[in-house]
């Protein structure tokens, strides 16, 4: 009998024991399938809102060609134009801000990402619904900044997400790359369909368009729930006074404000020439808007490339090496444009001018964003906890401030070797001025450090 109940105990105990085991295994499974769902939808939003930010180029390619055949600007007033539009850009670390301090419905991303993207619909509506016979360049200017201020939202909520996924010891995911993909790809698809629409459609047809696919991304947005997507939470709720004095503090520290002094400089002292070789490129080579595109797909892709390349080898290669490569390869790129307007690749390579266009303009016109990505992964190490959005934001405003100067210091350089619609004769001079404007920052590069690990806190 006693031989009978131990042996009865024996296999309630291993019952027991099996039963439990299979809790566990249950609850280690359960943990990992809701860290997929949540690791799915911030993909999702993350996509969707990166390929948006990439698919901008859609409209905007309707509205160069919009300003220049219907209101016949001449390229400076255009580059003006097209500088001042983005002067929302630089408010960005009030975004940021708002979005680190003020809760709505206990959700501090997902209202902004949505309520950015309304705005962003809004004002594309708003200039596709205006008859070009009535509507004036103010009241495009007043639209398209409209339209910035809501982008510049957007941009500002989704990288505070990927700053603080990054951050997690639980993240597996790239996030960095992927949303360096997602806007490629938005580009990529943008420029194409750009191209191959600016020629059939009007102009108003392309906004109304990009304005519903914005529409779409406010109805997906609004139906993501933001603690479904696992981000961190702040135990309590800081004000806007003591944000602004952490970002301060954090700004304070030589390993953070010096690369970003750096990587803004880098982009300011460069005189940006784009619109003058747009009018260059229709107006004197008479380039098709299809090579245009055409181009401007293979910039996109070369940039969607580049992000699978730096992911898979290029990530250990220290940030100051990387990033001063990629400027010296700039500065050869944009002699070599000085060659292109002087006739050599016709006159010596035998290359056509549509030719060169396409791969050696495209590439040089995104190789300048190719810096973005390892300075991006750069400044999510380095940046302190608490104040993701504040600092990503302010990083992203002073470079949105410095490519306003670059386009002002451009219509100042162009007016300078006497540039103008018809007349083209100082447009290599410009180009090689540029060129040498690009090598000054590395003479400085010792400010982007080559670790990127933050520094100790020191115990006061």
């Amino acid at each position: 009998m006693t031989m009978k109940l131990s042996s009865e105990m024996i296999k309630l105990e291993s019952m027991s024991k099996t039963s439990h085991d299979c809790m566990i295994m249950y609850e280690k499974q359960e943990p990992k399938t809701e860290s997929k769902q949540r690791q799915r939808r911030r993909h999702m939003l993350l996509g969707l809102g990166f390929w948006m930010q990439g698919f901008r180029c859609f409209p905007w390619m309707a509205m160069i060609f919009f300003l220049k055949d219907g209101f016949r600007l001449d390229p400076l007033t255009m580059q003006i134009l097209q500088s001042s539009a983005s002067l929302p850009m630089v408010a960005k670390p009030v975004y940021g801000l708002l979005s680190d301090s003020f809760y709505f419905f206990g959700q501090h991303r997902i209202p902004y990402i949505a309520g950015g993207a309304l705005l962003h619909a809004t004002s594309w509506f708003a200039i596709a619904s205006s008859p070009s016979s009535t509507i004036s360049v103010f009241t495009i200017i007043i639209y398209l900044l409209l339209a910035n201020l809501g982008a510049s939202i957007v941009e500002v909520a989704n990288d505070a997400v990927v700053t603080e996924c990054v951050k997690q010891p639980t993240n597996t995911s790239d996030l960095q790359s992927f949303a360096w993909v997602a806007a490629s790809i938005g580009g990529i698809s943008g420029n194409f369909l750009g191209g191959l629409f600016v020629d059939r459609f009007s102009p108003h047809a392309m906004f109304l368009v990009f304005g519903f696919l914005l529409i779409v991304q406010f109805l997906f947005t609004i139906s993501i729930n933001e603690q479904s997507l696992d981000l961190p939470k702040n135990q309590s709720l800081r004000g806007i006074r003591s944000q602004i004095s952490k970002l301060f503090a954090v700004l304070r520290k030589p390993e953070i404000h010096r690369p970003i002094l750096w990587f803004a400089a880098s982009y300011a002292v460069i005189p940006s020439l784009t619109g003058t070789m747009f009018y260059y490129q229709t107006q004197h080579l008479n380039i098709e808007s299809s090579v245009l595109g055409v181009s401007k797909v293979f910039g996109q892709t070369t940039m969607l490339l580049w992000g699978i390349l730096y992911n898979r080898h290029l990530k250990s290669i220290p940030p100051r090496i990387l990033i001063s490569s990629i400027q010296g390869t700039m500065a050869v790129l944009m002699v070599s444009d000085a060659l292109f307007v002087n006739g050599f690749h016709r006159t010596v390579l035998g290359v056509h001018d549509s030719l060169y266009v396409v791969f050696v303009s495209g590439f040089l016109d995104v190789l300048y964003m190719f810096k973005i990505l390892p300075f991006s992964v750069l400044m999510a190490k380095l940046c302190p906890p608490g104040c993701e959005g504040s600092l990503m934001a302010f990083t992203m405003s002073a470079i949105a401030l410095a490519c306003i100067v670059s386009g002002y210091l451009g219509v100042a350089l162009a007016s300078c070797v006497q540039f103008t619609v018809t007349d083209f004769s100082g447009f290599k001079k410009g180009l090689m001025i540029q060129a040498l404007c690009t090598v000054l920052p590395l003479f400085w590069s010792s400010f982007i450090p080559n670790n990127m690990k933050p520094k100790p806190e020191k115990k006061q």
